[in-house]
């Protein structure tokens, strides 16, 4: 994509943006924007729903419709658009204690019914704008705010998570693998169903700074060196993250299952059947 092109898909009289220095959640957001250009997909179709968070700012800052909506309900916000409209392509761009913790209930039941969305998680480990606190995939023993000592809960794993319940695509990248990222973002995009995509990004302000990876540069050569592409037959359950340790990355699901709205047509072609057998 040019560089002038993404003036089509950024409000750049919203620049310049609120992400620190090293922060990889424009990057992120730029490989969505590059696998938008590549899909066959008119912008006036694509709603973009985030919720809050840093990387909850994207909706303000995608020229599309967008809409930043409250904390943890990015995606009940989008499943109502759906069905309001199902022919939009409906994309949830948000972090992962927006997605996964606060609003953990609504992603697994959303993968559950395989809700036709695509949902892009930008996981920086941490709560990075509310003051660097623990969440649902801080990595153990990892120094935040609230775990000073370490942190001692254990976090999700999130392709894991995804794939048991139910999402019919899921790929987890970093942002230095950003040909990959951009991708899957493309391949998520053009999947009919519940599909996942994790970008791991760096937060050198509040995760980094505490962890020993304290500027973008580092924690990129950390990804560079320490990210293993998946092989086939790899167990899902295996790809959880430690501080320090190996990071699983690749595709690991694409299946086909009918999604929400395919059910839901089913359903009514039967009741009107049954009525007119009742009728007749």
């Amino acid at each position: 994509m040019r560089a002038t092109a993404i003036e089509q898909y950024v409000r750049t009289d919203r620049l310049p943006h609120i992400w620190c220095s090293g922060c990889g959640i424009g990057i992120a957001m730029r490989a969505m924007i590059e696998a938008l250009s590549q899909c066959d997909v008119r912008l006036d179709d694509v709603v973009i729903v985030s919720g809050i968070g840093c990387s909850g700012r994207v909706a303000g800052y995608a020229k599309m419709d967008s809409f930043h909506t409250t904390h943890g309900r990015a995606i009940p916000f989008a499943t109502g658009l759906k069905l309001g409209n199902p022919k939009l392509k409906v994309i949830v761009f948000s972090g992962d204690g927006d997605l996964f913790a606060i609003g953990g209930n609504h992603f697994i039941h959303a993968a559950r019914r395989n809700m036709d969305m695509t949902v892009i998680c930008v996981n920086n480990f941490i709560y990075g704008m509310t003051g660097g606190q623990a969440g649902s995939t801080t990595p153990p023993h990892a120094r935040t705010t609230t775990t000073p000592y370490g942190n001692f809960e254990p976090p999700f794993n999130l392709p894991h998570l995804a794939m048991a319940c139910g999402a019919v695509y899921v790929a987890r990248w970093t942002t230095y693998h950003v040909v990959q990222l951009i991708q899957a973002m493309k391949e998520a995009i053009a999947k009919r169903g519940f599909s996942f995509v994790e970008a791991i990004s760096p937060c050198p302000t509040v995760f980094g700074s505490r962890n020993e990876i304290p500027t973008g540069l580092a924690a990129m050569k950390f990804f560079k060196q320490n990210s293993e592409r998946i092989r086939d037959g790899f167990d899902v359950a295996e790809a959880g993250i430690e501080l320090g340790g190996k990071i699983k990355v690749g595709r690991f699901c694409d299946r086909d299952r009918p999604t929400f709205q395919d059910r839901l047509v089913r359903m009514e072609h039967e009741v009107v059947s049954a009525e007119r057998t009742m009728e007749g």
